[in-house]
């Protein structure tokens, strides 16, 4: 039997969160969330999702700060990113 597909969401609204989770869900893709980018790149550790929907503006770390981290390490350059504004 065949894995979901694991989706990394990451957006300090949390309205939007709970849209894309409920919509991606009902796919039957498996959600995790992460409010900051902070998280977002504990969570890219911890889950290894395959894809990523990140959000541009949050504080503390932008998504662009967030995707040029990704980038730099061998491990997650080619993980799948769309930037979500």
């Amino acid at each position: 039997m065949n894995q979901p597909v694991r989706i990394l969401v990451v957006d300090d609204t949390p309205m939007n969160v709970k849209l894309l989770e409920g919509v991606l869900t009902g796919h039957g893709y498996a959600v995790t969330t992460a409010p900051s980018g902070v998280v977002a790149l504990e969570r890219v550790r911890e889950e290894r999702p395959d894809l990523i929907l990140l959000d541009v503006v949050m504080p503390e770390m932008s998504g662009y700060e967030v995707c040029r981290r990704l980038r730099a390490e061998e491990s997650t350059r080619l993980l799948p990113v769309v930037m979500v504004t």
